[in-house]
């Protein structure tokens, strides 16, 4: 039982992640990112001066990590059998999003199917920061396509990864880290120095799982096609984790995406990601079933192993 306890407690989380989706009240996470920006606003009082807000930002991650980080281990070493199984599952469920990633990209895809461009820019505008009133159809279908392959990562794959890895501190830890770079890892003014711990740790903390997230999306979809465009498009993304699951997401799936963006700042260039097709909303439910088939093959991997190993000392 023991042996198995992973694989169960996986199963459970996204069990409950079906049955329930996300909490719409309470939720930790809503929770924690009310606690970081009055966190924020206390400390990031000089921008301006990169020693002082570097500083500021290392004593703002370990205020916000170390107490909840403490709690975590203190339920993992005294919690032990079911009640420590169905802690576990709690939490794992509360971090992973697939029905959540599921409804958000879908909010988006039937609009747009239906020729409602407006509403489907403003559904779109709920999970990417590009300025949505300057999308057409196929910006507004390439922007979601490409949230539901990075937010697979980020809050999917990721989350089990850390879970399998490190129990309710690694799954926890994780989950914080994430929130904070998506909250503070802006490389403007006010956040250029400040946030960089958080995003250089985020970085750390998420290489392995792009890594093999983006394995999981060659191998659900379009493989030759999925390999090189990891190999040849990924590095020329500005960002060392997106690059290879964004890439390798788009070969799978055989679609275009990258290139200008319209964001608040103005228009970024950005490198053309996939192969020939135009993103849709078709696109954007390929994508979701792409992230759902990864996660049934590494359900597939952990129970393996987990048999294997089984086989070798019991039997």
């Amino acid at each position: 039982m023991l042996l198995f306890a992973p694989f169960i407690v996986c199963v459970s989380a996204l069990i409950l992640d079906y049955l329930i989706g996300e909490p719409r009240r309470l939720h930790p996470v809503v929770g924690f990112g009310r606690l970081v920006t009055a966190l924020e606003k206390g400390l990031n009082t000089a921008p301006d001066i990169p020693l002082r807000s570097l500083f500021s930002g290392v004593l703002a991650v370990l205020l916000a990590t170390v107490p909840i980080m403490a709690l975590a281990i203190w339920a993992s070493v005294r919690l032990d059998g079911l009640l420590l199984m169905l802690v576990q599952a709690v939490v794992l469920w509360l971090a992973i999003s697939l029905r959540g990633l599921a409804e958000h990209g879908r909010a988006v895809a039937a609009p747009l199917a239906e020729g409602n461009l407006d509403v489907a820019r403003k559904q779109v505008s709920r999970i990417v920061s590009r300025k949505a009133s300057d999308l057409d159809g196929r910006g507004v279908a390439a922007a979601a396509t490409e949230s539901m392959l990075e937010n697979g990562a980020d809050a999917v794959f990721a989350s089990l990864f850390w879970f399998l890895i490190a129990g309710i501190p690694g799954v926890v830890m994780h989950r914080m880290v994430n929130t904070l770079d998506a909250m503070w890892g802006y490389r403007n003014r006010r956040f250029l120095y400040f946030g960089r711990a958080a995003a250089r740790l985020d970085d750390l903390m998420g290489w392995v799982p792009a890594r093999l997230t983006a394995l999981s999306y060659m191998l659900s979809g379009n493989r030759k096609l999925a390999w090189q465009c990891w190999r040849k498009q990924a590095p020329q993304w500005d960002s060392p984790n997106a690059g290879p699951v964004m890439a390798a997401g788009a070969g799978a799936l055989n679609v275009r995406l990258g290139g200008p963006s319209p964001y608040p700042s103005g228009v970024k260039q950005r490198p053309i990601l996939g192969g020939a097709q135009e993103a849709s909303s078709t696109s954007i439910e390929a994508a979701i079933t792409l992230v759902r088939h990864g996660v049934w093959l590494w359900l597939a991997v952990v129970g393996a192993i987990t048999t294997l190993i089984f086989a070798v000392v019991y039997l």
